[in-house]
């Protein structure tokens, strides 16, 4: 997150490249000259790619996944990956991979969020629409829609103060480009123009950035037009609009058409959770007639997941108990079968003055070495200390705890509604788990605060069981 925000847009286009974002910058760079040179080998792509362990990694994670190999053939090397599935499949799944290190990195807020998951959604109803128009470089489709509002993503997940009045003025109504000028002095639209001129982005990315028109980019537009037109309903007079535009296109008719959107929409949903954007991903919106039946199914399958989870605390609690075990299945119990976006399992210090992370579900951090600690001595008294004076638990929410939502919580956890619950041996503080929902608008229930007390109290009775057999 920026400091000292940049104050016009030749200083913003500098920070993000230079600062926030300049392992993207690399290996953009590297890959556009790799193909301006006419150096297409998979070798030489592989290098650029293995060159980051953690690239590599992903990059080879994502290529086995259904929607890029669908034939399920096993790639367990990088090159292997780019025999099989093509150079410039992989070279684009290799920017993807490394915006989203960057982007994701982040506390990225509600907003840098909107802007994602619209992107993501788009990128792949565009990519399904190219395929359907037989465009044979669909991934570059998929790529040009991900990264045409690149600097709203960026300005969004890197902004902070800007941001806020930004925000501020787009709420009382004032259209985009006059609260963004307002504020910035330039439009977030300059900003995408100003990146794609610094990280070099050619071919279709470029031409569409710059809104270029032509009938590959009238494909990129389609893309983002879709999801405005789902939000809308699939009844809807924009969808109507959609559907006409879609079928002089591809010659489809508006009923295969919905069908092919909603699979679209709910592969994007998939996507944006295997690149890591879980809180995205709870803002792709799917079709109202197949939402009920979605809701259903994710209920059964939360309940199957409580049961097993429940099974396996009950077996571990039967043999020799291994506490870490214990208290991973427990706050693996609370997260999975409540849908929760984030949760953590935290140990008292010997001392009871810090709580300090075990176990962490889904916390999008800097880097895995960042860990999550709270101190119990700090005055005025926050959250996690009033938790842990507590023998039930709170389910807090900021507007009836405002007062305990210290500056370190809020920096921590946002201002979000969540459950606390300290875990004790008689009266001697152990640990406490914690769950909330920070992205997603579903609210808290009473239901699941008590479903989240009982796991709490299988891992105390766990506690006790370990301390008899000691």
């Amino acid at each position: 997150m920026i400091d000292t925000e940049p104050t016009n847009l030749e200083s913003w286009t500098h920070t993000l490249h230079d600062r926030e974002m300049p392992i993207f910058s690399s290996t953009t760079q590297k890959i556009q000259a790799l193909i301006n040179e006419d150096k297409k080998s998979a070798k030489d792509l592989a290098e650029i790619i293995m060159h980051d362990p953690n690239l590599s990694a992903k990059v080879l994670k994502i290529s086995n996944t259904i929607y890029y190999n669908p034939s399920s053939r096993k790639m367990l090397t990088v090159t292997r990956a780019i025999i099989v599935l093509g150079f410039v499949v992989i070279k684009e799944l290799t920017i993807i991979c490394v915006l989203f290190d960057a982007i994701l990195s982040q506390k990225n807020k509600a907003k840098a969020n909107e802007e994602i998951a619209t992107a993501i959604h788009s990128a792949v109803q565009a990519k399904a629409l190219a395929v359907l128009a037989d465009d044979i470089q669909a991934e570059e489709v998929f790529l040009a829609t991900l990264l045409k509002n690149i600097g709203d993503i960026a300005f969004w997940c890197f902004s902070n103060q800007k941001g806020e009045e930004v925000l501020h003025l787009l709420q009382q109504g004032m259209p985009k480009e006059k609260a963004e000028q307002q504020v910035l002095g330039f439009h977030l639209n300059h900003l995408s123009q100003s990146l794609c001129q610094s990280w070099q982005l050619t071919g279709l990315i470029e031409e569409s950035i710059h809104n270029i028109k032509n009938s590959r980019s009238n494909l990129v537009d389609l893309g983002q037009e879709i999801p405005s037109a789902i939000e809308q309903g699939w009844d809807s007079e924009e969808m109507e609009v959609c559907l006409e535009k879609l079928e002089d296109l591809t010659g489809k008719s508006p009923k295969y058409l919905k069908e092919s959107l909603r699979d679209n929409t709910e592969s994007a949903i998939q996507i944006a959770k295997q690149f890591g954007a879980h809180e995205a991903s709870n803002l792709i919106k799917i079709g109202p007639d197949k939402k009920e039946q979605e809701t259903t199914l994710e209920a059964e399958e939360k309940q199957k997941i409580q049961f097993q989870i429940l099974q396996d605390i009950s077996q571990l609690l039967s043999g020799k108990i291994n506490l870490d075990e214990l208290f991973e299945l427990a706050v693996k119990g609370i997260h999975l079968s409540m849908g929760m976006d984030r949760s953590c399992f935290m140990l008292a210090s010997p001392d009871k003055k810090s709580l300090h992370e075990k176990f962490s579900l889904d916390w999008n951090k800097n880097n895995t070495e960042q860990k999550i600690n709270f101190l119990l001595t700090s005055k005025p008294t926050n959250l996690f200390k009033m938790a842990c004076q507590s023998n039930q638990g709170i389910w807090a929410s900021p507007q009836q705890h405002q007062a305990y939502f210290t500056s370190h919580v809020v920096n921590t956890i946002g201002r979000v509604e969540c459950f606390l619950l300290p875990l004790f041996i008689g009266s001697n503080l152990i640990g406490l788990f914690y769950a909330d929902r920070a992205s997603n608008t579903q609210s808290l229930t009473q239901e699941e605060f008590n479903l989240a007390k009982h796991f709490t109290q299988q891992a105390s009775l766990g506690l006790n069981l370990f301390r008899i057999q000691k």
